[in-house]
């Protein structure tokens, strides 16, 4: 069997790197792309269309106001970080967390909130 050795020099090397052909990953870990509306800066576009979607709410009267990232003591250390917390009409609220994924880390910390604060948590 006949093998083909091809030996790049150092120069060949990076500008095969630099070439256009090398498709260059700008996604982060979970491919979401971070958004960016009046100054607040979202972890993602689904994240982003929901805060526009509590504007548009609150602006039709619908809801009363909402939160972003609002942050729950867990125990020592350990603190949750939801996306939004919602005030409706009707004077209760929700705690929303807008996922793509949901990782290890948010399953268990989403267990520990939940019966700790005796609260659900509504994920969209």
């Amino acid at each position: 069997m006949d093998f083909i050795m091809e030996h790049w020099s150092v120069e060949d090397y990076k500008n095969y790197k630099n070439s256009s052909n090398i498709r260059k990953s700008k996604y982060s870990k979970y491919r979401a792309n971070k958004v960016s509306i009046d100054g607040h800066t979202f972890d993602s576009q689904k994240e982003a269309d929901y805060y526009c979607n509590l504007k548009l709410r609150l602006q039709s009267k619908d809801i009363n106001g909402f939160c972003l990232q609002p942050t729950f003591i867990l125990a020592p250390k350990l603190k949750y970080k939801a996306d939004f917390i919602v005030f409706n009409k009707d004077n209760t609220y929700e705690v929303v967390d807008v996922k793509g994924f949901k990782t290890k880390e948010y399953i268990a910390k989403k267990k520990v909130f939940e019966d700790k604060y005796n609260m659900k948590i509504t994920e969209i």
